[in-house]
């Protein structure tokens, strides 16, 4: 398989993990809130599609095994996503000037390539590969030294 179709691959799976993700996490809000107050229910099911999310991007969209160190690194991911959204629904609002009921959602789908990134970072130790053929090796050298010939 390309490199291309195995990234896009990759984009699908992830954005099908999120949308589990998402009635994983509404689906736990609804049945944890009549026996606590919302906000302890929010936070728990936050926590709780969190974990589920880990797990299915660990196996499923970045196919790697998972480990106490990728699980306590993987918050960034949504702390990342957070901010992004922020920022982007900031920026939609106050520059762009659009409906504060749209500019979630617009936020949302901006914040997502970002969250992938962050995410492949951190479930498979590397960046995504970038487009076009690998250096060959005399080309790799270390970092301020002069090129040979």
């Amino acid at each position: 398989m390309s490199r291309l179709g195995g990234q896009l691959g990759q984009i699908v799976r992830f954005g099908l993990v999120g949308g589990v993700n998402t009635g994983t996490f509404f689906g736990a809000y609804l049945l944890l809130h009549p026996w606590m107050p919302y906000f302890a229910a929010y936070t728990l099911a936050f926590l709780i599609s969190m974990v589920g999310s880990f797990f299915m991007n660990t196996y499923f969209t970045y196919r790697t095994k998972p480990t106490w160190k990728k699980f306590l690194l993987f918050p960034l991911t949504q702390v990342t996503n957070y901010l992004v959204q922020s920022a982007g629904l900031f920026a939609l609002v106050t520059w762009a000037g659009m409906n504060t009921k749209i500019a979630p959602l617009a936020a949302a789908v901006i914040a997502i390539p970002f969250t992938y990134l962050i995410a492949q970072r951190i479930l498979t130790g590397r960046a995504p590969a970038a487009a076009g053929p690998a250096p060959a090796a005399e080309d790799v050298r270390p970092v301020g030294t002069a090129p040979k010939g």
